[in-house]
């Protein structure tokens, strides 16, 4: 019978454990080296010098490989640029992929939304926000009513704001625009267009009619993102404080008015909102809105209808109410807001305000800019819907 082979017991533990791994393989390594030179004494003359040159470039790293390569044959080598280290996506193809979506999803870096998401999360649960008397809560109008807001703002009807400078940065200003569109969404959407565009980051704070105080909900809303009853004294504090105050004199007759006289102003009132600028010394802005008369095409007024709910017009237009809840859905057409450069009312007394001819010659002049711009827009538009 052989002899049996004894294994010392601590050689074998270090050898289970993985102890002299580096020593094994800086051994082989050298082994290596020495099998090498070996070869390399082995070889002729000419033979071993390319070697010794390959060897100087491998030593050198990647670059002076792809140098010494370069200077020999007068190019790159073949695969030299898979020596460069390359970016990898952490957590493979599918998470990247679905980074991207959720990018797309929520509009920008998906983890700062988030981030930004929990951090609103937690001062609705903690109370750490702020509304003021008029019931604006700005937080919530920012991160979320603006948020619901913008996806039909830029990719629905894909507003194209111009002008926006004559806001001024600091200070009270009143902003009057036309009114139209069957339901409200111009204010909405010139809303937003002060909010994102705005150099000095304002907002402004739009007057409304009874009907939205009124409405259940719809209530609550208005009053979170700002809007106030359009009236002269509500007006006037926001514009001694500083605010930028939105307001649309044609009301109901713009809003509901057939689309047959599309773009055609209606009476701008007695003025009351030219005075109201005079009182407080702001200026106003005109603001033309190019693109809303489209949204529902309004071909008939259920004038029974509107007695029985209580509306000013109960409208008919082509999908609407033939279609239901779908119709309800606004045609995509392309909208153009405008501001235009602001009157000045700093020039005239306090009492200029209690002037009539004063004030219906500026409310003249005012209603004549937009107007005037609005015909430009439409001259300049391609179509309804591009």
């Amino acid at each position: 019978m052989a002899d049996a082979k004894v294994i010392p017991f601590d050689e074998d533990t270090r050898t289970r454990r993985g102890a002299p791994r580096s020593r094994g393989r800086a051994a082989a390594r050298k082994s290596g080296e020495a099998s090498g030179a070996n070869a390399l004494a082995a070889l002729p003359v000419e033979d071993r010098t390319v070697r010794d040159a390959a060897g100087t470039a491998a030593a050198g790293g990647p670059d002076a490989a792809a140098t010494e390569s370069t200077a020999a044959t007068g190019a790159a080598p073949e695969g030299a640029r898979d020596t460069q280290p390359r970016p990898a996506t952490e957590g493979g193809p599918l998470v990247a992929a679905l980074g991207q979506a959720a990018d797309r999803l929520l509009g920008g870096p998906w983890e700062r939304r988030v981030a930004h998401g929990l951090a609103f999360l937690r001062r609705r649960v903690t109370g750490d926000y702020e509304v003021d008397d008029f019931g604006y809560d700005e937080d919530l109008t920012d991160q979320l009513l603006m948020s619901l807001l913008r996806p039909l703002y830029e990719s629905y009807f894909r507003v194209e704001v111009k002008g926006i400078e004559n806001i001024p940065a600091e200070g009270g200003a009143l902003v009057v625009a036309n009114h139209s569109g069957t339901l409200p969404l111009d204010g909405l959407m010139m809303q937003v267009a002060v909010h994102d565009n705005h150099p000095a980051g304002r907002h402004l704070r739009l007057l409304a009619a009874d009907l939205v105080f009124v409405l259940p909900l719809v209530n609550e809303l208005a009053r979170k993102a700002g809007h106030t009853l359009a009236c002269a004294e509500d007006a006037q504090r926001l514009l001694e404080r500083g605010e930028v105050v939105g307001v649309m004199p044609e009301g109901f007759k713009g809003l509901g008015k057939p689309f047959s006289e599309r773009y055609k102003l209606q009476r701008f009132g007695r003025g009351g909102f030219v005075a109201t600028a005079l009182k407080t010394r702001v200026p106003i802005v005109p603001c033309s809105i190019v693109g809303a008369e489209e949204i529902y095409p309004m071909i008939g007024n259920a004038k029974t209808a509107a007695r029985l709910l209580g509306f000013p017009y109960f409208p008919m237009t082509p999908t609407f109410p033939w279609l239901g809840p779908l119709g309800l859905v606004p045609l995509p057409t392309k909208w153009t807001i405008q501001f235009g450069e602001p009157i000045a009312t700093d020039g005239y007394a306090p009492e200029a305000a209690e002037d009539p001819m004063l004030v219906f010659n500026l409310t003249d002049q005012v209603r004549e800019t937009i107007q005037h711009t609005l015909y430009k827009l439409l001259v300049q538009r391609r179509s309804v819907f591009f």
